[in-house]
C-alpha cells in the first residue's frame, strides 16, 4: 500500500506544480508586454486548460478499466509534460494556449487514476486518511510551484518554470513502468487469473472476484457509464457533479487568481504571489487532518463543514482585513479550501462499489472539471471589471453550494432505500438496489450508510 502511495503521490506533486504554476506566474506574464496577454486572454487560456482536463478526467476514467490503469498514467504524464514544453517555448498567446490545452488532457486524466488506484489498494477503513495523504502531494506541488515562480521569473523570466514542467516524462516514467502494480480487478478482467490472486496477496487486498472486475471491451465501458445513472443512484450521482464543480470552481479559482486579485485588493506583487505559497501550505496541513476526521465521523459531514468554513473564510477576505491576519485567513482556508474538494472524491469512493469507482470517479472530476473551466473566465472576468477583493464574496458563494450538494447526497440514497424497502415489504416489483438483477449486479448502489 505505501509503494503505491507514494507512486501516486509523486505523480499528483506533479499536477499540482504543472497547474499552480500557470497561477504563480501570471503577474510576470502580464507584465511581459512582448508577450501580449492580458487579464481577459488570461482567463481564457485558463479555461482552454481545465475543458482539457474536462475531457482528459472522462476519457481516462472510461478506459482505464479497458486498457490498465498503470498505461493511462504512463500517457497522462508524457501528455502534461508534453505541453509545458509547448509552453516554454510559446512565442505568443496561442500557441501557449494549445500547449495548456495539451497539458491538461494529461493532468485531467492523471488525478481520477490516482484517485481509483489509492482507493483500490487502501485498507477500507482508511480510505478517506489516504485520500487525503495523496491530495497533500497537489498543494506540495502548488507551493514548489510558487518557489518555481518566486525564484525564477523575476530575473529569468516566466519560461523557466513551464520548463521544470517536462521533468516528470523523466522522472516518473520510469519509475511507474518498474514499480506501480496493475489493479487485482482488471488484471481479473482481462483473464489472467493468476497474477490477479498474487498481486492482491502482495499487497493485502481481498482477493479479487468477478464482482469486483470491470466489464470487459467497449460495451462494458457503457455498462460502467449507464450504471452511475441507473435508478436509485442517478440523483446521489447527479449531486456528487454538482459537488465537485463547486469544489473545483473555488480549487482552480482560487489557485489561478489569488495573487490578482489581492493585487487588485491593493496588495503588494510578491506578497500577492506568497500568499498563494500560504493558502498550499494550508492545503498540506488540512489534507490528512480531514482524512483521519472523515474516517470517524464521515467524509459528508467533514465535506459539508468544509465547504462552509471556505465561504467563511473567503467572506472574510473581502473585507480587507490588515496583512497580518490576511495571512491567517488565507492559510486557515486553505485548510478547508482544498480538503472540501478532496472529500467530495472519498464520498465517491464510497459510494460506488468497486467494478464502477473508476468510472464514477472519472465522472465525478470530470464533470467537477467544468467548474475548473468557469472559474478562470470568472477570476478574469472579477479582475477585468475591478472588483478587487469583492470578488471573494463570488466564489464564497461556491462554498455554500457546494455544501448543499453534499450534505444531500445520503438524503437522497436513504430516501430510495426507504422506499425500495416499503415497495420490496408491500410485494411490489422496482427495487432499484438489484430487483431483476443477481445480487452483485453492477448496478447495485452501496450502502447510504457507507456515504456518511
Amino acid at each position: 500500500m505505501y509503494a503505491v502511495l507514494a507512486l501516486c503521490w509523486l505523480l499528483v506533486f506533479f499536477d499540482g506544480l504543472d497547474v499552480t504554476v500557470y497561477g504563480a506566474v501570471m503577474p510576470y506574464m502580464l507584465d511581459d508586454t512582448a508577450f501580449g496577454l492580458d487579464a481577459a486572454a488570461a482567463g481564457r487560456i485558463g479555461s482552454w486548460t481545465t475543458f482539457g482536463m474536462l475531457i482528459g478526467a472522462l476519457a481516462a476514467g472510461t478506459i482505464t478499466d479497458w486498457i490498465g490503469r498503470r498505461t493511462v498514467l504512463v500517457w497522462c504524464v508524457l501528455l502534461f509534460s508534453a505541453g509545458s514544453g509547448v509552453c516554454a517555448l510559446a512565442g505568443d498567446p496561442l500557441p501557449f494556449g494549445a500547449g495548456r490545452f495539451l497539458a491538461g488532457l494529461g493532468l485531467g486524466g492523471l488525478m481520477p487514476i490516482c484517485l481509483t488506484v489509492v482507493a483500490e489498494f487502501a485498507p477500507p477503513r482508511r480510505m478517506a486518511l489516504a485520500t487525503g495523504v495523496l491530495m497533500t502531494a497537489y498543494h506540495a506541488g502548488g507551493m514548489a510551484a510558487t518557489g518555481l515562480g518566486l525564484a525564477l521569473a523575476p530575473d529569468h523570466g516566466w519560461r523557466w518554470p513551464f520548463a521544470a514542467g517536462v521533468l516528470p516524462a523523466i522522472i516518473a516514467v520510469p519509475l511507474l513502468l518498474r514499480h506501480l502494480p496493475e489493479s487485482p480487478g482488471v488484471l481479473y478482467a482481462r483473464g489472467r487469473f493468476e497474477q490477479a490472486r498474487l498481486t492482491a496477496e502482495r499487497y493485502g487486498l481481498p482477493a479479487p472476484s468477478a464482482a469486483d472486475a470491470p466489464a470487459a471491451g467497449a460495451s462494458g465501458r457503457l455498462r460502467a457509464v449507464r450504471d452511475l445513472v441507473a435508478p436509485g443512484r442517478a440523483l446521489a450521482t447527479l449531486l456528487l457533479w454538482a459537488a465537485s464543480f463547486c469544489g473545483l470552481l473555488l480549487v482552480y479559482g482560487i489557485s489561478t487568481w489569488l495573487p490578482q486579485l489581492m493585487r487588485s485588493a491593493g496588495y503588494g506583487l510578491s506578497t500577492s504571489v506568497a500568499l498563494l505559497m500560504v493558502i498550499n501550505a494550508g492545503g498540506i496541513v488540512g489534507m490528512p487532518v480531514a482524512g483521519r476526521v472523515a474516517d470517524r465521523f464521515g467524509a459528508v459531514r467533514v465535506a459539508t463543514c468544509w465547504f462552509l468554513l471556505t465561504a467563511a473564510g473567503l467572506a472574510l477576505l473581502a473585507t480587507g482585513p490588515s496583512l497580518a491576519l490576511t495571512y491567517a485567513v488565507v492559510a486557515f482556508t486553505g485548510i478547508w479550501l482544498f480538503s472540501a474538494s478532496t472529500m467530495v472524491y472519498a464520498v465517491a469512493g464510497r459510494f460506488y462499489p468497486a467494478a464502477d469507482r473508476a468510472a464514477g470517479l472519472g465522472w465525478v472530476t470530470g464533470v467537477g472539471r467544468l467548474g475548473a473551466v468557469v472559474s478562470p473566465m470568472l477570476g478574469g472576468a472579477l479582475v477585468a471589471r475591478g472588483l478587487g477583493s469583492g470578488g471573494f464574496l463570488v466564489f464564497a458563494l461556491g462554498g455554500v453550494l457546494g455544501a448543499v450538494t453534499v450534505l444531500l447526497v445520503p438524503v437522497v440514497a436513504a430516501a430510495r432505500t426507504r422506499t425500495d424497502a416499503g415497495r420490496a415489504a408491500g410485494g411490489e416489483p422496482g427495487d432499484a438496489a438489484g430487483a431483476g438483477r443477481e445480487p452483485n449486479s453492477r448496478a447495485e448502489t452501496t450502502s447510504p450508510g457507507r456515504t456518511r
